[in-house]
C-alpha cells in the first residue's frame, strides 16, 4: 500500500485550502456562526459529496460495463447529524436518478448495492457510523 499525502493550509480567518494527493485544490470555510466567511464548502459537506461522488463513479462504471445506454446520472443526498459534538453523520440517504435509453432497473439496483456494500470506500467508511439507505429511479431519455 502506498501512502498518499494531502495538505490543508490556512488561508486566513476560518478559510483553508485543501490540496489532494492528485494535485487538485478545494476551498473550505466555516459559516459565520463559527467565525467563517462562507468562502468555501464546509468540511462535512465535502465528506458527504465525497461519498456521493465515489458511489456515482462506481455506478456509472458498472452501468457502462453492462452496456446500459445512460445519458445522465446524479445522486441526491440527504443526511442527519448528531446534535452534540462530534456531530457525526447518523443517517444518509442517497437517491439515484439514472436517465437513458432502455436502462434496465435491475442493473441500476445491482450497481448501487455493490457500490454501497463493496466498492465505494467512502460509503463503507461512513456506513460504519451512519445508517446509509438508497433508492433510485430510472427515467427514459427524450
Amino acid at each position: 500500500m502506498t501512502a498518499k499525502k494531502a495538505r490543508v493550509k490556512w488561508a486566513g480567518d476560518m478559510t483553508f485550502i485543501g490540496e489532494s494527493p492528485s494535485g487538485h485544490a478545494v476551498v473550505m470555510d466555516s459559516g459565520s456562526g463559527d467565525g467563517g466567511l462562507d468562502h468555501g464548502i464546509r468540511p462535512m459537506e465535502m465528506l458527504l459529496l465525497g461519498m456521493g461522488g465515489c458511489s456515482s463513479i462506481d455506478v456509472m462504471m458498472m452501468l457502462k460495463k453492462s452496456r446500459q445506454k445512460v445519458t445522465d446520472c446524479w445522486v441526491e443526498l440527504e443526511s442527519e447529524r448528531a446534535a452534540e459534538p462530534p456531530r457525526v453523520f447518523t443517517k444518509i440517504h442517497a437517491h439515484f436518478v439514472v436517465t437513458g435509453v432502455g436502462v434496465d432497473p435491475r442493473a441500476v439496483e445491482r450497481a448501487i448495492q455493490l457500490s454501497k456494500d463493496k466498492y465505494c470506500s467512502a460509503s463503507v467508511q461512513l456506513g460504519a457510523m451512519a445508517e446509509i439507505t438508497t433508492d433510485f429511479e430510472v427515467r427514459e431519455a427524450d
